[in-house]
């Protein structure tokens, strides 16, 4: 077993779990602290954001594109990552187990390893939660992580070739696909492959019709949709889901799944093909295993500090973590839960390496709402937060983008260095600017100057918009830079001019990426599904 040097281990922090939560902590330690001290071990070569997967499963979201190698990330942002699954964990000794690495003929590539730490952060993320039902782990497929998601499109895509193929001889073929569970996972992916189902017919599949031909069932037990949110937003999701031809079905409870469909409590049966299980989550078994304190859904039971209770040195956060909230009640399995975990523990963790103690202020959740993906043009939730008094509901364009701004603030987290990058290379940079970031070392010093875009030394917002607006530059652009606006607007106490400079900075990383996603390029191709 390949081991750590013992020298090389003091004050040693050593993060397991590369997503929202885990990778955000590890870019924002391993920029101050550095390789030496922060480590990351994930299983996965790569990182998705994953409230982004349902997207990946329908195709509209190349994974090969999206994917953001934790080894480029662990260079960009100064931390060790490590390649392997966690499968030990010694607290006498103060280490971890990292799992070997086969390829596919089964040659061990990576030993079994072992990692000494000082702080211990579990970030394991969830897996999917059965209830018991018979056939449920055996024929259906969840989104838990880009593999998983991978495999949903590819089989689509044969289910939709074979059924294009068949309506030579047969006008009634057809592909029947159910959406086990209503909750956000469920009521994305049932919008967004709907969405994917007339893009197919325009790559080849045109004895398709996307409405008559490809069925999507969605299956909810409860009485409605997306249950923990307000009764606005699941009757505008409802509303939404039907104009697509989505069939939703509530107080559906489903008590057997085979091969060839789904049966529910009332003994009513739905044909399927290709079935999806987004009805509940818990935390990964590994945990239980290892001996860890955990509750009846599987997560590491934390303090208010998000220490592991009688295992010193041990942290968790994120839907691996039995965290209270308001009222002591368990904190939703959120991406924005992970992030704020991920930005208390930081600050912690970077007090303490300066030799301040542990934070006696216990970590607060603020719940800033939630929003539903419905497509690639409209979106639906409720904000809340400094802005807002209670809750306020959001659809249509301005929900969508909000959303399209939560993605590019996560990439803005991990990935400001790769952004930045491709602003220097975005043409509409002049010299003078270029030197001027040259100087820089903090996003907001950047200062694009062009002809395509005046000097966005803004005083407001309302002067942003406006030059936005009138800017002749690609619609994704406009789109992403109003997004960060609007997002920052939110996490401010009012629209500012702060607000207006952050927005400044996110959108010379939109523009760099835009730049080069509007650049005819001959050797890539948009992908169907």
């Amino acid at each position: 077993m390949a081991t750590d040097d013992p020298g090389e281990r003091s004050n040693a922090i050593v993060i397991v779990g590369g997503g929202a939560g885990g990778l955000e902590l590890a870019c924002k330690l391993g920029r101050r602290l550095g390789a030496e001290r922060v480590t990351l071990v994930d299983q996965q070569l790569f990182h998705i954001w994953k409230p982004t997967l349902h997207e990946v499963a329908a195709g509209t979201l190349d994974i090969h594109q999206e994917g953001l190698s934790y080894e480029m990330l662990a260079h960009d942002n100064g931390f060790r990552f490590v390649y392997g699954p966690l499968v030990a964990l010694d607290a006498a000794r103060r280490s971890i187990g990292v799992g070997a690495i086969h390829d596919e003929s089964g040659e061990e590539l990576l030993p079994v390893r072992e990692l000494g730490y000082d702080r211990l952060v579990l970030a394991l993320g969830s897996t999917s939660r059965y209830f018991g039902v018979p056939g449920a782990p055996e024929h259906t497929l969840s989104l838990n992580d880009p593999a998983s998601a991978e495999q949903f499109r590819l089989r689509m895509l044969k289910l939709l070739a074979a059924a294009d193929m068949r309506k030579q001889r047969d006008g009634a073929a057809s592909v029947d696909v159910v959406i086990i569970g209503g909750g956000a996972t469920g009521v994305e992916l049932a919008a967004e492959l709907r969405e994917a189902s007339a893009v197919h017919t325009r790559y080849g599949l045109r004895r398709l019709d996307p409405d008559r031909d490809v069925h999507i069932t969605l299956l909810e037990g409860s009485p409605r949709l997306l249950a923990p949110l307000s009764e606005k937003v699941s009757a505008a999701a409802l509303d939404l889901l039907r104009q697509r031809h989505v069939d939703v079905h509530t107080d559906c409870r489903v008590t057997r799944i085979d091969a060839e469909g789904v049966e529910d409590h009332d003994g009513h049966r739905y044909p399927s093909e290709l079935t999806v299980w987004a009805a509940g989550i818990e935390a990964p078994p590994l945990l239980r295993a290892l001996g860890l304190p955990v509750n009846k859904s599987g997560q590491v039971e934390v303090d208010a500090q998000l220490r592991v209770p009688g295992w010193p040195g041990v942290l968790a956060l994120g839907d691996c973590a039995a965290c209270a909230g308001p009222g002591g009640r368990p904190l939703p399995p959120r991406a924005q839960t992970a992030h704020q975990e991920a930005s208390y523990l930081g600050r912690a963790l970077l007090g303490e390496a300066r030799g301040r103690p542990w934070p006696e202020a216990p970590y607060v959740y603020r719940d800033h709402g939630s929003l539903v993906s419905l497509g690639t043009s409209t979106s639906v939730g409720s904000l809340m937060g400094v802005l807002f008094s209670k809750s306020w509901f959001v659809e249509g364009l301005f929900a969508r983008l909000m959303y399209m701004s939560l993605h590019l603030m996560h990439h803005e987290a991990v990935c400001w260095a790769c952004a930045a990058r491709r602003c220097w290379r975005w043409p509409a940079f002049s010299s003078s600017a270029r030197r001027r970031a040259s100087s820089c070392t903090e996003p907001s010093g950047l200062r694009p100057q062009s002809a395509l875009m005046p000097s966005l030394r803004i005083k407001s917002p309302q002067r942003l918009s406006s030059l936005l607006m009138k800017a002749p530059n690609s619609a994704g652009v406009v789109t992403r830079s109003l997004a960060g606006m609007l997002s920052n607007a939110v996490r401010v106490s009012a629209v500012t001019a702060p607000a207006a400079q952050a927005a400044c900075s996110l959108l010379m990383m939109a523009g760099g990426v835009a730049a080069d996603a509007t650049r005819p390029n001959q050797d890539s191709t948009s992908k169907p599904g």
